[in-house]
Order: C-alpha cells, then structure tokens, then sequence
C-alpha cells in the first residue's frame, strides 16, 4: 500500500515561469502598494510558491512620482541611515528625500523592507524596476498591467 500518493512538488530555478508585470501607483498609498509588489516579486501570488527559490515576476513600477501618503507622514515620517562615521546619524522625511533624489528611492525602500534580509532578498530585489513617470524601457518583454 502506497501511504504517499500525494507529493508536493517544490520548484526550482529551471522550473520557474517568471513574468513581467506592470503596476501603476497613480494615486495608491505606499504601504499597501508595497506590500502587494513584494509578495509578486517573492511569488506568493503562484500556487508553485517556494519559499528558498526566486519564483516570482519581474515587477515595473510606473507613476511613482503620484504615491501617496496618509495622514501626517509626508512630514512627521523619518528615514533614518548612518554615514559610518561618529556622530554620523542623519535623518530624513519622505519629502526631502523625494527632492533630494527621486520618489523611487521611497517605493524601493518600502519593497526593499518587506523581502528577506538574506542573500534571496537581495537577489528578489533585482526584480523590482521603478519608474517615476509612465514610461518604462521594458515593453519588449510584453509585460500584463496589473491593478492593485
């Protein structure tokens, strides 16, 4: 008598099927925007999720310079990071990072939270391309337009 007649088939890097989606964050609050992103770039979205292998899609991110905020975060909200040196500390609202740099840096920083803090998150984090306005140089990988 065979006591394993179902067996989980976990997938591996030749296996996998990724794809490419886009999403636009015209008007979406970042939080909830990156949590969604992070679990189609980690592939929890597929039934063939495994949790050590990349499974998931390559996401473009489009209109990140349209995210919103709620409440008081706009100002109130601190990005905190270190120059390496003593008494280095600086600190950072979403609004001078947004002029300083790009409202990129606040899509990747939330996505960049919510992967693993391990060498998988980092290679994940290769997937995820971000764009300030509605044009992306990936239309030849004919990506689906996802609404979130």
């Amino acid at each position: 008598m065979d006591t394993l007649s179902y067996k989980t088939a976990s997938a591996n890097k030749a296996t996998v099927d990724k794809g490419w989606i886009v999403v636009d964050a015209d008007s979406q609050v970042l939080g909830r925007l990156a949590s969604e992103v992070a679990k189609m770039i980690r592939g929890k979205h597929k039934p063939s999720f495994t949790p050590h292998v990349d499974c998931g899609d390559n996401v473009i991110v489009i209109n990140t310079d349209k995210v919103r905020l709620t409440g008081q975060k706009w100002t109130k909200k601190l990005y905190i990071r270190h120059t390496g040196f003593p008494g280095g500390q600086r600190e950072e609202t979403p609004t001078q990072v947004k002029e300083r740099k790009s409202s990129t840096i606040l899509i990747e920083k939330a996505v960049r939270g919510m992967l693993p803090k391990n060498s998988l998150g980092r290679q994940l984090f290769k997937s995820l391309h971000v764009y300030e306005g509605a044009e992306h140089p990936h239309e030849a990988q004919k990506p689906k337009e996802v609404k979130i």
